[in-house]
């Protein structure tokens, strides 16, 4: 017997348009209601996702007591994630305008010559060399008007920033409310999302929800470890150093190290400084220091994305870069996870055809 196809009728068609548009026009109105909750729903929903495992364990050696290991985790998650990123986001506010200050000082006094060893560098010393040795021949006056205006736009920048901290604590309460909620209650939420993802995809949508957080504990553990371990580490280099605004440099290297760009650049000038300032044993042992912290982007982070998740490197640092460039900070962890999945579901089509093919040549 030949199997029939139920293909809908032309009178059907109407009543199965507006039904898909009432349903598309209810998810547009509920996701408008919940716009304000969306940043802390998505920032819970990482963290939850990134530290599941943690729970699990956490949850096994408390007798099995899941509110037991929701106030657990959460402590942990106030701890360790919430309050440092609060006090990083307070001491950037606190310190906007002495930061301005500081780079004016800066400006005014006069810049020594490069030192000897400057120059004998490899690759980079001869241009480095002449480019400070331009700088030092500017007199104070010029070097200051030189400099002001990225003291003033800087400062201006911090402060504008500082304006939207009350509306940044209240999105740190609601994501530690809404990170306990979805501890207690994950593997309900899990399970929606999988039904969800298969009834729309069939197998390989319930496969894409598996790669996805696969990807957001990858780049948990490559990206956001690496930039506390890089900035704790450069924050005590910088406080033993004696470098003024040491705190506001730790969360500036924060930043810094979470945008992919490294701890590298404060460090350095941090370097140059304590050389300026007349310290040199300090500055060299300050480059030393920084050597070793800039290192950790090429040993730490590919080991911890290999633990997260068994996809290509190169795959995983193209998503967080440009996530980060498309959607801001949150794009940390929707690019790799786009790419992740798109990549995945794209290798196991090619193959789908790659077998088809040889079983038709085989026959």
């Amino acid at each position: 017997m030949e199997n029939k196809v139920n293909v809908p009728s032309f009178r059907e068609l109407p009543r199965i348009l507006l039904a898909v548009l009432f349903i598309v026009a209810a998810i547009a109105v509920s996701l408008w209601i919940l716009r304000p909750f969306l940043p802390a729903l998505i920032w819970s929903t990482l963290l939850v996702v990134s530290t599941w495992p943690l729970m699990r364990a956490a949850q096994k050696r408390l007798w099995g007591k899941r509110g037991l290991a929701v106030i657990v985790m959460t402590s942990a998650l106030l701890l360790v994630v919430i309050v440092p990123l609060a006090l990083a986001v307070l001491t950037l506010a606190e310190h906007a305008g002495d930061v301005g200050e500081w780079l004016k000082t800066f400006a005014q006094a006069s810049v020594p010559p490069p030192p000897g060893w400057v120059e004998g560098l490899p690759l980079i010393g001869p241009k480095l060399a002449a480019e400070w040795q331009a700088i030092a021949a500017l007199g104070a006056d010029e070097l200051h008007a030189r400099v002001t205006p990225y003291a003033k736009d800087a400062a201006r920048w911090t402060l504008g920033k500082a304006g939207t901290v009350a509306a940044f604590f209240l999105h740190l309460l609601l994501t530690v409310i809404i990170s306990a909620m979805l501890y207690y209650k994950g593997e309900e939420a899990a399970t929606g999302v999988r039904a969800f993802a298969r009834r729309l995809a069939g197998p390989r949508g319930e496969q894409a929800v598996t790669l996805a957080g696969q990807a957001i504990r990858a780049v948990a553990l490559g990206v956001v470890v690496t930039a506390v371990v890089q900035a704790v580490l450069g924050g005590i280099g910088l406080a033993v150093a004696g470098v003024p605004l040491a705190s506001f440099l730790t969360a500036l290297m924060f930043v810094l190290a979470i945008a992919q760009i490294g701890a590298g650049p404060v460090l350095v000038l941090a370097v140059a400084w304590l050389y300026w300032s007349g310290s040199p044993v300090w500055g060299t042992a300050m480059l030393v220091w920084t050597l070793i912290v800039g290192s950790l982007d090429n040993i730490l982070r590919p080991l911890l994305i290999k633990r997260g998740a068994d996809l290509p490197l190169v795959l995983i640092f193209a998503g967080v870069i440009g996530g980060l460039l498309a959607f801001g900070l949150v794009g940390l962890f929707v690019g790799p996870v786009v790419l992740a999945v798109a990549y995945t579901q794209l290798a196991a089509w090619v193959s789908e055809g790659a077998g088809e093919r040889e079983d038709s040549s085989a026959t």
